[in-house]
């Protein structure tokens, strides 16, 4: 069995009592419109020794315009108008610059990049997403691209590859095609409502096989299936300390 951190996309209960429970916590808000940089350092400080945070890139990267989740980004329409798609504009570089310092405060190790179904395989979108990986600076932290909708696992590959990107995938809907560490999203099989049965977190476990992987859980029982993976996870520690 391999390295497994499991938490939930986003605090799902009181930071403190999080701390507890939990190693890994995804952070959502700075999707939405990134904290402020003391808000961001005093997490970190507040954060046990070893607590690590992973975080969504600001939707000024990645979404359009149109997307209904700016109503939460801050930003007015002139502003919009120049966000998502990984375009080279003012804006998608500003948020680049916003995300990195987040990024560096908290020492995460991992930066997802979610994209909408609206995101397709065009050559115009290729060209953004190849040349916004080419110049956005990274640090330590590695990148996680998560694409939506109707993208061939070959071109994925070959994407990840050359753009040294780590594949982010929901396992239970296709398996990662390239980087390392794993990163899993679980999003609930059919939908955000569904419960994980011990069956289904058994099958996770096994899709954790090797390497590092962090399972992130983001449906609506997310605290309670990640609290429940975790407890098989150390079961199956102790079985095997036993042998």
């Amino acid at each position: 069995m391999g390295e497994i951190r499991a938490g939930t996309c986003g605090f799902c209960m009181a930071q403190r009592a999080y701390y507890e429970r939990f190693g890994v916590v995804e952070l959502q808000r700075t999707f939405y419109q990134p904290p402020r940089p003391a808000t961001a350092a005093r997490w970190r400080r507040q954060a046990p020794p070893g607590f690590e945070f992973t975080l969504k890139a600001f939707q000024a990267i990645t979404h359009p315009p149109s997307s209904p989740t700016y109503r939460r980004s801050g930003l007015g329409a002139a502003e919009r108008a120049q966000c998502g798609g990984f375009r080279d504009t003012a804006m998608v570089r500003a948020a680049w610059t916003r995300t990195l310092e987040i990024v560096r405060l908290l020492r995460a190790p991992v930066v997802v990049f979610q994209c909408p179904a609206s995101f397709t395989p065009s050559e115009e979108h290729l060209a953004a997403l190849r040349r916004f990986f080419r110049w956005a600076e990274r640090g330590e932290a590695v990148f996680g691209w998560e694409p939506r909708g109707d993208w061939p696992p070959g071109l994925v590959r070959e994407l990840c590859r050359e753009l040294e990107l780590v594949h982010v995938v929901d396992p239970f809907v296709c398996e990662p095609v390239w980087g390392t560490p794993r990163y899993y999203r679980l999003h609930g099989i059919g939908g955000y409502r569904h419960r994980y049965s011990d069956e289904e977190l058994g099958r996770l476990r096994a899709a954790c096989r090797g390497g590092l992987t962090y399972c992130m859980f983001n449906n609506v029982s997310m605290r309670d299936d990640a609290l429940r993976f975790l407890a098989l996870l150390g079961g199956a520690r102790a079985a095997e300390q036993q042998r």
